[in-house]
């Protein structure tokens, strides 16, 4: 072999995305396909190498010409061809590996989805048009037969038949016996193997070789029970036909000696479906398949596709209609015409959009990738922002990354890792779209894209990623790319742009500060919340930080389950007086996301409804006095609550509410206690070990505590201010978020005082009223004591406020 050098190899490389829109392009569909055989000689294009089938307009039989070394023929659909008896006998060889228990393998277990066998094949393809243009470089007459390069499918769907060509390198018939009978033998490896022997160091990064493993040619057994493969190397006289089947163990190579089947080079793979897989063979399917997978391979790939174009003909009139315009005579006659489709077959090029990835970003428009989007991922709106990269260095790979204008599942589908939204390629070959959090974690499941890569590790099937380092790194790599495009984003001078990305995938951030402790940096200046300062429009932690008044040392926040709850909790009656801003945490996973993050520019995240809020205004003198005053009180209360309240302590949080309940420091707030119960199916008891202890604390400004406080002094033992106490324990149960344990008996003791405070306050004095007022020696006021009865508890208790 002639030593490559780097130049050489280097501009070739560089070529491998060459346009190729004009190589060979299809006949317009407005031609007529009759008149192709008329053409100069010095135009005619190689349509097809299929020597046999059958014209669908005319029935004609197909014609083959070579003329100046290049192979033409018309727009036929294939057909089977019976083998000539004249023919030589054919040489039977055996698989050199355990073929039966290997090929059950392959067919079986090494691949998960049979429609991966047009893949393969295709790459294959691809690998032999690569090989030959790297070998024409130092070898141009390799070239001198036919100098298109591309990759043709053809299908059969009456017969169930595909036949895939290519115009390559082929295959002498020892490369048929080393390459397709070995199995695991992969042509390709070898000739890689061979380049870099070449001290062509830089070969390995900037190849466009696909295959590695030596299988990808079996997964053509995956569908069909006999495969022919015709192949014409240029280094070789003749043209070889390896053929094989399925479940035999060995295969057989003759010599092509029928004129009508041999081609100038390249490979013909003729795949004979099975009964159930004869699907694969309508001419739709193949084009979507080659869509899916092949779309970026650096070769044109052309489909046998039925297209139409439109005519007039004329319509033949009733001959009623003739005679009566005949004697009338008065106006000229005018023929009847009408629209037909005719219908012929062509080669339609299906790879026609080119990988927007191997461009540089500066030559790329706005509109290009938005399109690029759009076609591939079947959207009709533009994306919110598009991020397109190259890395270098230890790990090499290329990508284009999106983010959706919507949320395609419902801004509520937060949990969803299986989106296909990451399409993986290597060497522009789609391997896979489904992943479950290698490439990207779930919480950024909603970006799309696509990513190529020429080293990644895959298995041998090439569908699974398998774990490594490489793909931690690209995985890292992804990540900050995705986070990067998302502040562009919130940076825009668009507010609505954000609004809108927040709207739909808030969420998902949320969720990204609980499972990525990693990324909390620059998920945090991402999040959005309403405040007490802001309840109409979202506020970032940044803008909190700036709005802190100087003595505000942290980041204060209340969890609830709506704007409303929140803005009329007494928790925040200190902190407004203050002018001390309070976030809102209204969604579900907020107060979650809040307690994972525990600080922001090293300021802590602190929830005003639990114990031992220090709002930085403490006065040790006054809280002296205080529990002097108020000691025995908070004794008297906590005798009387019992194991409800771990303590009672004298609030500094409140201001115009009597009492307050407050969260231990370490157990459940009220809020998250409520979404924990709305959560557990059945017996709720196994919750309370996460409740913690509460905190009764009670304000020591407000006259019902200063009543309280008077008859612990002169009576603790009165019955009504005992019940008073548990009236006060049930109504701050509620105002502080929790759920009464029971509402019926709460209900009855409001109920008591409501009558016992408007008894005879608007009902008309009875005629007993009147006489025993006027009796002489009494007083009105004797005269109402009389007549009040003492109201009756739900539970048979008399007695009174």
């Amino acid at each position: 072999m002639h030593k490559l050098s780097r130049r050489s190899v280097s501009a070739i490389l560089r070529n491998s995305g060459a346009r190729y829109r004009n190589t060979a392009a299809p006949i317009a569909s407005s031609t007529p396909f009759n008149d192709v055989a008329g053409e100069d000689d010095s135009k005619v294009k190689w349509h097809s190498v299929l020597t046999t089938g059958r014209r669908y307009i005319t029935g004609s039989t197909a014609q083959v010409n070579l003329r100046n070394g290049m192979f033409m023929g018309n727009r036929y659909e294939s057909t089977a061809a019976a083998s000539d008896a004249s023919d030589p006998p054919a040489e039977k060889y055996e698989y050199q590996a355990e073929v039966s228990r290997l090929m059950d393998l392959i067919v079986h277990s090494l691949y998960s989805n049979k429609e991966v066998f047009l893949r393969e094949l295709v790459s294959n393809a691809s690998d032999a048009l690569d090989k030959l243009r790297f070998l024409s470089v130092t070898e141009p007459e390799l070239m001198k037969d036919a100098a298109e390069l591309d990759i043709r499918v053809q299908t059969d769907k009456d017969n169930g038949i595909i036949t895939i060509t290519d115009t390559g390198i082929g295959m002498t018939r020892q490369e048929l016996v080393d390459c397709l009978g070995t199995i695991a033998q992969s042509g390709t490896a070898k000739f890689l193997k061979t380049l870099k022997a070449c001290d062509s160091k830089d070969i390995g990064g900037d190849n466009n070789l696909i295959g590695q493993f030596g299988v990808g040619f079996y997964s053509a057994f995956l569908v069909s029970d006999r495969v022919v493969v015709s192949t014409k190397s240029p280094k070789s006289d003749k043209q070889y036909v390896w053929e094989g089947e399925a479940n035999a163990g060995s295969y057989t190579i003759r010599e092509e000696t029928d004129p009508e089947k041999l081609v100038p080079r390249g490979t013909r793979l003729t795949l004979y479906l099975k009964r159930d897989d004869k699907g694969f063979a309508h001419p739709e399917k193949v084009q979507k398949l080659v869509k899916n997978y092949s779309q970026f391979v650096s070769f044109p790939i052309y489909t046998w596709q039925e297209k139409g174009f439109t005519k007039e003909v004329e319509v033949d009139e009733d001959p009623a209609e003739d005679k009566k315009d005949g004697e009338d005579g008065k106006a000229e006659k005018k023929r009847k015409t009408k629209t037909v489709v005719e219908r012929y077959w062509d080669w339609d090029l299906t790879n026609e959009t080119k990988p927007l990835w191997l461009r540089n970003p500066k030559e790329v428009t706005t509109e290009e990738y938005n399109e690029f989007y759009k076609n591939t991922f079947n959207e009709y709106l533009d994306p919110l922002a598009s991020s397109h990269f190259t890395t270098e260095g230890e790990v090499e790979f290329r990508s284009v990354l999106y983010v959706p204008a919507i949320a395609p599942m419902g801004k509520d589908d937060i949990v969803n890792p299986k989106t296909k939204n990451i399409r993986l390629y290597v060497k522009r070959v789609f391997i896979s779209d489904d992943f479950d959090g290698e490439l990207f974690p779930r919480y950024l499941s909603f970006v799309k894209g696509v990513v190529d890569s020429n080293d990644l590790p895959l298995n041998v099937s090439r569908e699974i990623l398998q774990e490594s380092r490489i793909v931690r790194i690209m995985r890292k790599r992804l990540v900050r790319k995705a986070f990067d495009m998302i502040l562009g984003i919130s940076m825009s001078e668009n507010r609505d742009d954000y609004d809108k990305f927040w709207e739909n995938f808030g969420k998902h951030l949320k969720l990204g500060c609980i499972e990525d402790r990693e990324n909390h940096k620059r998920i945090a200046p991402l999040l959005r919340f309403f405040s007490s300062q802001s309840e109409e429009e979202f506020i970032s932690l940044d803008e909190y930080v700036e709005n802190m008044k100087p003595e505000q040392k942290d980041v204060y926040y209340i969890a609830s389950d709506s704007l409303t709850s929140a803005r009329n909790t007494p928790f925040l009656e200190r902190l407004l007086e203050k002018d001390f801003e309070v976030l809102f945490l209204v969604d579900p996973i907020d107060e979650v996301a809040i307690q994972n993050l525990k600080s922001y520019k090293e300021k802590n995240f602190v929830d005003i409804s639990k114990e031992d809020l220090d709002l930085g205004d403490k006065n040790e003198e006054k809280e002296k006095e205080m529990k002097q005053e108020y000691g025995k009180t908070c004794e008297w209360i906590k005798k009387r609550l019992g194991d409800k309240v771990a303590s009672v302590q004298i609030s500094n949080r409140l201001s115009t509410s009597p009492c307050v309940l407050v969260s231990g420091k370490f157990g459940w707030s009220a809020n998250m206690e409520r979404l924990m119960k709305a959560q557990t199916v059945g017996d709720t008891s196994s919750l309370d070990y996460m409740r913690g202890r509460r905190v009764f604390e009670i304000n020591a400004e407000h006259p019902i505590i200063k009543n309280l406080n008077a008859a612990c002094n002169s009576g603790p033992d009165d019955e009504d201010a005992l019940r008073v106490i548990d009236l006060l324990y049930d109504t701050a149960l509620i105002s502080s978020g929790f759920t009464p344990e029971n509402p019926a008996q709460l209900g009855g003791k409001i109920y008591e005082m409501m009558g016992m405070a408007l008894s005879g306050k608007w009902a008309a004095p009875t005629i007993e009223f009147q006489q025993t007022a006027n009796q002489p020696g009494r007083t009105a006021n004797q005269a109402v004591e009389a007549e009040v009865v003492e109201p009756v508890e739900a539970g048979g208790h008399k007695g009174g406020y």
